[in-house]
This record gives C-alpha cells, structure tokens and sequence, in this order.
C-alpha cells in the first residue's frame, strides 16, 4: 500500500488538492493500486489551529507515509507573524530540513498548444519546450554557517559551503535522468568566481567521465545560462545546479510556461521519499472561486507516481491526459488567452476533462 500524506494548506491549495486526489482515485482503480491518503494540516490554517504552521501531528503524519502531497500555504493574513511561525518559512523549509529533502526537481515543460501563452516570442517555442531542472535544496549559501547580522547592523554575512558528497548526490539524481530523455546534462556553476562552484565543476566531471560518459555534459556560467534561458530554452534538457543559482533560474524558465498553474515540483532524499507541490502560491484572493489551475497539483501528483512509487506508466498516463485535454483547446481561465474556440472550464471540470482521458 502506499501512503501519502495529504497537506492541502490554505487558500486555493483544498481546491486543487481536491482535483489531484479524484485523478490518483481513477488511477488507482484502472492499474490496480492501493493508494491510503491520511489529511494533515500545515501553513496557515494550521497556524489557526494550533498555534505552529508544523505542528508535531503533521511531522509524525508525513514519517509515517511515503510520500507527501503539498498544497501551497501562506498569504496575506500571516505576513506579519514572527518568521519562525509564517507559514512559508515555518513549515516547508523545517519539511525540507526534517527529511533531507536535498534534490528539487522543477520540470518547465511549454506545450505546443499553449505556446501563445510563453512570454517568449513564439518560434521560439512552437515546438514545445521540455526541460527539468536538479536544484541541490540543502547545502549553499541559504544553509551555510556562519549567517549573521552584525550587533551594529552595519554589515552581515551568507556563507556559500559545498562537501564533494552533497555535490555527488545532486548530479547522479540528473544524470540518471538524463539517461530516462535526452542524455544530455548542461551543469550551471560561477567557476570563474567561487571556489564552490570550481570545486562543483570538478566534481561533476570527475563523475561524468567515471560513471557517466554516456551523456552528453555541458558546463555553462550561470550569468551565461540566464540570458540563454530566454535566448534559447531549446538546447537545454536536464539543468544540474547549486541551491541559489537553481532557485532564480527555475523560477525565470517558469515564466517561459506563461502561467505558474501549470508547474509541478518534486523534493526527494537519497530514499526515495518525497514531497511534491506546485510552484505557484496559494493565490488567496481567487480561493474559493472554483476558477483555480488544478493541472501543476495534479501534476505533482505524477511526480510522485515517477519517483516516489516508481509507477513510471502510471505519471506518463496522466500526464497524457493532460496535454490531450489542452490540446483539445479546455483551458482555466488563467490560460485561456484570445484564442477562438477555447472552453473555458472550473477547477473541477477541469479535473474531470483529465480523468476523462485517463480512463
């Protein structure tokens, strides 16, 4: 059996959680699997309700199942809590920490249907655009020590600190998937500047040419990898990165997309356990409407088929079922653009259009 810890958070996150849950159900049913989803509260309301946006219920909920299905958390009514108690910083980063969540895996996949909506010019990405990017989530400038505010708040320090063994792991996640598309890796570094990033790059290729020499590798400066990522998002396949480089970079390829509803993120350990959310916020002020983007929720959903349970045919099945449905021109209000003959549909329907071609 497998268990997953159901965090739907606060504002749109029980909508589409609501949608993500009715796609595992089919799945379930037509490949003969036993999914146990147990609910848990994190964020906001869970703030509300107990005092901690992680309570210790939470946290003994998500050790004891496979997997963890996040919502978003957070919003307007708790910005001004101690940061410990914030919803963001007091319940996704301890998560991350508690379960040595080190690989971030963010797909940026532009469908040839939806290139109309790619803030990009659209030859650039007609032909559909598929790129995942390994972002190492627990080492690098956000974790390193020392990290202070002088007592005179004149000057401050981040330290940036890599071991080879967290370097290691990062880049065998990405070039064992590169191995599952294209077998082509391009590693983002500042090797001309840090002494982290020379020493990223040796190591990477140190296991490239051990264990790896069947894939292609790349090696690009991330200033460099930025303007490309606008220039020409096609020649990248899988992007291996540090913490912070991996943060802003993923987040500027999720606007060639043309709406944060559409992307999926997976957070694994050396396990196999993981949390899979979507990247968009929880987007308070359209909660409640039925108008919400369930496809990166849902979507997340199949990441954790792919890496969690290793239900590979399952995740490609929803994931079909998704681009046919766009490709069939239903769209949330979000990507609805000018096109003619567009249907607009609500969360649900939305849901139910995916299920539809799943079954």
């Amino acid at each position: 059996m497998n268990k997953v810890a159901v965090l739907s958070g606060d504002g749109i996150g029980p909508e589409v959680m609501a949608e993500a849950l009715k796609v595992l159900d089919v799945i379930a049913k037509k490949y003969n699997h036993t999914f146990e989803f147990k609910e848990g509260y994190v964020g906001g309301i869970a703030y509300d309700k107990t005092g901690l946006p992680l309570p210790e219920e939470t946290i003994q909920l998500c050790e004891n199942s496979n997997a963890v299905l996040f919502g978003s958390v957070g919003g307007p009514k708790w910005e001004n809590l101690p940061p410990e108690k914030q919803p963001e910083r007091g319940a996704l980063l301890p998560l991350r920490k508690h379960f040595n969540l080190f690989a971030n895996l963010r797909p940026v996949k532009i469908f040839p249907s939806l290139s109309h909506a790619s803030s990009l010019k659209q030859e650039l990405v007609k032909d559909g655009i598929d790129i995942i990017f390994f972002r190492e989530l627990t080492g690098g400038i956000y974790f390193g020590q020392p990290k202070k505010i002088a007592e005179d708040g004149k000057s401050a320090v981040d330290t940036m600190a890599y071991k080879e063994e967290e370097i290691k792991r990062i880049a065998v996640k990405a070039f064992e998937a590169a191995r599952l598309r294209n077998k082509k890796v391009c590693s983002v570094d500042k090797a001309n500047v840090l002494m982290t990033s020379i020493l990223w790059r040796k190591i990477v290729t140190e296991l490239h040419e051990k264990e790896y020499s069947d894939i292609e590798l790349s090696h690009m400066f991330v200033d460099n990898a930025a303007m490309q990522l606008v220039r020409w998002p096609a020649q990248f396949d899988v992007i291996l990165t540090e913490n912070m480089f991996g943060d802003i970079l993923s987040d500027e390829a999720a606007m060639l997309s043309g709406s944060l509803g559409m992307l999926p993120s997976a957070s694994i350990n050396e396990s196999g356990f993981g949390l899979y959310e979507p990247i968009g916020g929880s987007a308070p002020d359209i909660a409640g409407q039925g108008i919400a983007n369930p496809i990166a929720q849902i979507l997340s959903a199949a990441l954790m088929l792919r890496y969690s349970f290793k239900l590979d045919t399952e995740a490609k099945a929803i994931e079909h079922a998704v681009a046919d449905t766009l490709s069939a021109n239903i769209r949330t209000r979000d990507i609805a653009g000018e096109s003619k003959g567009v249907k607009i549909v609500s969360t649900s329907e939305m849901g139910n259009e995916i299920i539809s071609r799943i079954k």
